[in-house]
């Protein structure tokens, strides 16, 4: 039998550092690349004197986990043993950089600053380790395990200790960053604005949930706070540059770029700033400073990959063979951390997919994504089960039961679908009615699905089996919020779109509660959609998309739900097939426009006129006239989607 990490861990707390190491050829014969299975071999081998091999060890571990702080830690351990302060000292302070809570790196800091002679250094060290000590073991634990991204051990530790000490601020700010990164931002709002009511003044805690409520797209409220944050920390420099972006997602587009340039002149070589302001011209459509400001990114912080992906993700940018060696040398820089990596992987497959070097091209593409699908923890069979489940239960004996129910407002237009299927698109069309306007893709329906399963209490009924106990009071309250909360993005016409492509998951909820809504279903052909879901690097969510096997059974699940509601609810969705858009685009703007109840204007067919802000990738395209630059972009990869093709089945089958 295999050891399992628990017998690992005591084997090198007992010494048994040869057993381990043994131990370890095999597990990781199977898992090379496994964190902790590294660490372990790094930590025996340094044991048993045999430095050169820990550090060997080491490398691979910071190749493949370039942010685990315990593998710099023992990095400085084996330094130690070297004699070697200079590389010992560069090792935990990169060790104490990416995780604080590292009481033995401080310790050893404390030290070796002492015996070069760095007594400012020293003072500050001992500083931290005392703050360290005067802390909760279970938060200091707790706190090195959420550094490190040990999500599920921190939350197993805190929880009982919260239980005992149901006040403590740090620990429900730990809870709380437990809860984002696990998705659940309700949970973690309804944490931070209990901790916020208990230390009003903890200006950290009041950060993470402006964050938080950025997160949940609840921007006007995030408004609020992070000028409630700038009154008592008018120089927070993070704050300002979140306030920026806070004021861009709520359509003040020019105070944000005033924001954003106020924040360059004092921070002029924050990459960040420069690619935030880049996306705010991209935003308003100004691809020329757009540029700039990517480029300047990408120049004031070498190896930076996130301008590169931006410049690609605007589309219709070309990159110079210059540019492109550039990206494949810091694509292969083992220096590179990983997030840069697939950001420039991403823009590469673009680059090259443009000067039609497929081959290459693909290899990049699938590099990306293996290393982003490394960052989430999606998993097909729940999102499929979840999915069968919803359909069971929103039956058309479900809805006969709930005739009338719901707020009867006709405003909202959903537009929903996979993404890159063509909704920006539709939104465009539709945005340049006199009758309605574009608002972005709104997170108002997630969040009350979410709010119907929680986080922080496990007892309670989860989504969808929590829509079986809805009340029509209930209902009629749901359609109301979600009016009220749509209404810090829209300036009065009387009806709006919102765009969150993955509400199609959630249409049983949306009936129930606005039934007078408009829902149109954004479809596009299975292989080009997937393909250009593959290509695609998302900002946040959709992480379904980093796996040709997930797209395809994502892709199917989604046509499965909406052929259940063509089902149960006939004519409650208008299904919109790309395709037909571009072959025929009168017609189609004719067919949507009927379906809502709006006269016909030659404005929807002129959309390219329009210049509105577009926040999504699209942005560029769809201010171009109707193109059909996008059929067919799979094929000449078909040689390498023969996974994406045995997922998809018989959607999968263009010819």
């Amino acid at each position: 039998m295999p050891w399992s990490e628990a017998e690992l861990r005591e084997a090198l707390s007992t010494g048994r550092f040869t057993d381990v190491l043994a131990a370890l050829d095999g597990l990781l014969a199977e898992d090379p690349t496994h964190r902790n299975l590294l660490y372990y071999r790094a930590v025996a081998q340094r044991m048993l004197t045999r430095i050169p091999e820990a550090l060997v060890t080491l490398a691979r571990l910071e190749e493949f986990h370039p942010a685990y702080s315990r593998g710099f830690q023992e990095r400085g351990h084996c330094y130690i043993f070297l004699k070697d302060a200079d590389n010992a000292i560069a090792s935990y302070e990169r060790a104490v950089q990416l995780n604080p809570a590292l009481d033995a790196s401080w310790r050893s800091l404390v030290t070796l600053y002492r015996m070069v002679g760095n007594e400012s250094a020293a003072a500050n060290a001992a500083k931290h380790l005392n703050k360290l000590g005067s802390l909760p073991r279970e938060i200091t634990t707790a706190r090195s395990m959420v550094c490190d991204q040990d999500f599920a051990e921190a939350e197993q530790l805190l929880r009982p200790y919260l239980v005992q000490h149901p006040d403590d601020v740090e620990a429900m700010r730990l809870l709380a960053t437990i809860a984002r990164e696990n998705e659940f931002t309700t949970d973690a709002e309804v944490i931070l604005e209990r901790l916020l009511t208990l230390a009003p003044d903890y200006n950290a805690a009041r950060y993470d949930y402006v964050l938080n409520l950025i997160d949940l797209h609840r921007h006007e409220r995030a408004r609020v706070e992070c000028e409630r944050l700038l009154e008592a920390e008018p120089n927070n420099p993070g704050a300002r540059i979140t306030y920026a972006s806070v004021l861009m997602a709520l359509g003040h587009l020019d105070r944000a770029i005033e924001g954003y340039k106020e924040s360059i002149q004092a921070l002029p070589n924050d990459a960040e700033v420069h690619q935030s302001l880049g996306h705010a011209y991209k935003t308003i459509g100004d691809q020329a400073q757009a540029v700039a400001y990517y480029r300047k990114a990408a120049q004031v912080r070498p190896g930076f990959g996130e301008p590169f992906w931006s410049l690609a993700n605007l589309k219709t940018y070309r990159f110079t063979e210059i540019e492109l060696d550039q990206m494949r040398e810091i694509e292969s820089s083992p220096a590179v951390q990983r997030a840069d990596r697939y950001h420039v992987c991403f823009a590469l497959g673009k680059g090259l997919e443009d000067t039609h070097r497929y081959a290459e091209s693909f290899t990049y593409y699938a590099r990306g994504n293996e290393l982003k699908k490394q960052e989430n923890r999606y998993r097909a069979e729940l999102q499929e089960r979840a999915i069968a489940r919803q359909l069971e239960i929103a039956n058309a004996e479900f809805y006969e039961a709930r005739r009338g129910w719901g707020c009867k407002d006709g405003a909202p237009i959903f537009v929903l679908g996979l993404p890159r299927a063509g909704s920006t698109l539709l939104e465009q069309i539709l945005a340049s009615h006199s009758m309605v306007e574009g608002t972005m893709e709104l997170a108002d329906v997630p969040r009350m699905v979410g709010s119907l399963g929680s986080f922080a209490s496990p007892t309670q009924k989860h989504y969808p089996e929590a829509l079986l106990e809805l009340t029509a009071d209930q209902c009629v309250e749901f359609g109301e919020r979600y009016l009220k909360g749509s209404s810090a993005y829209r300036v009065g016409n009387p009806f709006f779109i919102d765009k969150m492509p993955n509400n199609w998951r959630n249409i049983s909820l949306i009936q129930l509660m606005l039934p007078n809504a408009k829902i149109i279903d954004a479809r596009r052909d299975a292989m080009d959609c997937s393909f250009s879901n593959f290509k695609q690097l998302y900002a946040s969510g959709h992480q379904f998309a980093y796996s040709q096997s997930d797209i395809g059974r994502y892709y199917r699940s989604y046509v499965t739900a909406m052929s259940h509601w063509d089902h149960v609810l006939p004519g409650r969705v208008l299904k919109v097939q790309h395709e037909d858009v571009l072959n025929d685009l009168e017609a189609s703007v004719r067919r949507i426009l009927d379906y809502c109840g709006l006269p016909f204007e030659p404005a929807c067919i002129d959309f390219h006129k329009n210049t509105r802000r577009v926040h999504t990738a699209s942005a560029e395209q769809v201010r171009r006239p109707i193109n059909r630059d996008g059929v067919g972009q799979w094929r000449p990869y078909g040689p390498y989607l023969s996974e994406l093709r045995e997922a998809l089945g018989d959607l999968g089958s263009s010819d």
